[in-house]
C-alpha cells in the first residue's frame, strides 16, 4: 500500500510538473494547444462546481428534514402505544369483570352495627357525648 501511494504521489507530481511547464511553454511560443479540448473541460468543470453547489445547498436541508420525519415517527409511535394501551386496559377490565363473582354487583344495606353508626356520624344523623361517669351516649339529632 505505501509503494502504491508512493508512485501515485510522484505521478501526479510530475504531471503538475509538466502543466507548469506546458504553461510556460505557451507564454513564451503564443501556440495554445487543445483549445478545444480546454474550452470543453472549462465547462464540464464550471458545470461541476454548479452541480456540487446544488448539492451543498439540497445536503443542508437533509438534517432538519431528519429531525422532523423522527418527531413524526415519534408521535405516530407515541399514538399506536396509547391505543394498544387503552385497548389492553379495555380487556384487562372484561377480563376481571368476567373472572369476578360480583359481576352484576349492586349496593345493599350493610349488617354492621359499626358501620351503620358511622354512616349515620358522617351523615349528621347521630352526635356522640360523654356523661360525667365517662360513657360515651348517642343521641339522635334532628333536623
Amino acid at each position: 500500500m505505501l509503494v502504491f501511494s508512493g508512485i501515485l504521489f510522484i505521478v501526479s507530481l510530475s504531471l503538475i510538473a509538466m502543466l507548469f511547464g506546458f504553461n510556460i511553454r505557451e507564454a513564451r511560443t503564443g501556440r495554445y494547444i487543445a483549445t478545444e479540448l480546454r474550452t470543453a473541460a472549462d465547462h464540464d468543470a464550471l458545470y461541476l462546481k454548479e452541480l456540487m453547489e446544488a448539492a451543498d445547498v439540497d445536503l443542508k436541508k437533509i438534517p432538519p428534514l431528519l429531525s422532523h420525519f423522527a418527531h413524526v415517527c415519534l408521535h405516530i409511535a407515541a399514538l399506536e402505544f396509547a391505543r394498544f394501551a387503552r385497548n389492553a386496559s379495555r380487556q384487562a377490565h372484561r377480563l376481571a369483570d368476567f373472572v369476578s363473582h360480583k359481576r352484576n354487583f349492586e349496593r345493599r344495606e350493610t349488617r354492621s352495627e359499626f358501620l351503620n353508626k358511622l354512616g349515620e356520624y358522617k351523615n349528621g344523623n347521630v352526635a356522640f357525648s360523654e356523661d360525667e361517669n365517662g360513657q360515651t351516649t348517642e343521641e339522635q339529632v334532628e333536623s
